[in-house]
């Protein structure tokens, strides 16, 4: 049996030993990051939108799309020219695995997404991603239905 002398010593290491043992459980697994980034089984479509990589596959009536943005991506400078609106007027709801996207409303409000995060953004909306990390966003949809089916507001509001 040991001393309590030996006991006070061996105290301190347990608790370091399990301080570091928690922050490792913390940290992502790198397979994990891997598999955010790997083709999407089951997506029908697959293409590169203003540099947005996008996959896409049905599920029931609606939609799973898996988006990757680059970092330095900005949708009125790459998405804008493209569709000839001043803001994106998609609802976007979804999970954002990683990255960090800041979207800034008409009015200037501006909300920040930084994964893990789930998101809602409404219509009328741009978006750029912030840092160096690409933003890696799982989205859910049903076209254009997406604002009724999911109860959103048609456009961003103060409530």
């Amino acid at each position: 049996m040991p001393s309590r002398k030996a006991a006070k010593k061996a105290a301190p290491r347990k608790a370091a030993r399990a301080k570091r043992t928690t922050a490792v459980r913390r940290r992502a697994h790198p397979s994990a990051s891997r598999a955010a980034m790997a083709d999407v089984r089951g997506a029908d479509v697959r293409r590169d939108v203003g540099g947005v990589r996008l996959e896409v596959g049905r599920a029931g009536q609606g939609r799973v799309k898996r988006m990757i943005y680059p970092p330095g991506f900005k949708w009125s400078t790459d998405i804008r020219p493209h569709v000839g609106t001043d803001y994106c007027m998609h609802a976007h709801v979804g999970f954002l695995i990683s990255g960090r996207i800041d979207v800034t409303y008409a009015d200037g409000c501006v909300e920040v997404y930084e994964g893990p995060h789930i998101v809602a953004v409404a219509p009328g909306h741009d978006g750029h991603v912030v840092g160096n990390e690409p933003a890696v966003l799982i989205e859910f949809d049903f076209e254009g239905d997406t604002i009724n089916r999911f109860g959103m507001p048609d456009a961003h509001r103060h409530e």
